[in-house]
């Protein structure tokens, strides 16, 4: 079981960023795998339930935090719905080209979207772009960061 309980925090890692695949949760039931089949009480280990209890709170903010946000962003900065899955849509096809591509990827797609199906002019879809980009990136980065310290604590207890 703690193979298994690796494996989910590696792939829940890979959730982070990848779009479509919920990352904290994996990661999440990569520490219910280890506390409840891995022996991590049996061992004398530190994963408790209160810490298991702990970053399931975490989890469900984060996941939360993640679908909100780059909407509220979006619509902050004058942004329409189109923003924001055009943000989704070029962090997706940038996945081919590394982090960077996904970086530049959400950031041209807002654009894009903006301008062709929100009928925007350039400076005002610039700045939706910009917040539909500073959104996904958040939700990206606190996802990232959630699942990284679950791995960490999944490594820290096998």
């Amino acid at each position: 079981m703690c193979i298994l309980a690796i494996c989910a925090g590696l792939v829940g890692i890979a959730g982070s960023v990848i779009p479509g695949l919920p990352g904290p949760p994996i990661s999440w039931l990569g520490m219910l795998l280890l506390y409840f089949w891995g022996g991590a009480i049996r061992c004398g280990h530190t994963l408790s339930m209160g810490l298991l209890v702990t970053m399931l709170v975490v989890t469900t903010i984060v996941t939360v935090v993640d679908y909100m946000f780059p909407a509220a962003m979006t619509k902050a900065t004058g942004g329409s719905r189109y923003a924001s899955r055009g943000a989704l849509g070029g962090m997706v096809a940038g996945c081919i080209l590394t982090p960077i591509g996904m970086i530049l990827g959400a950031f041209l797609g807002a654009f894009l979207s903006e301008l062709y199906w929100g009928e925007k002019n350039v400076i005002d879809a610039a700045k939706a772009a910009v917040g539909a980009f500073v959104g996904v990136l958040t939700g990206t980065g606190l996802k990232l960061a959630a699942s990284g310290v679950m791995m960490w604590m999944i490594i820290a207890n096998v």
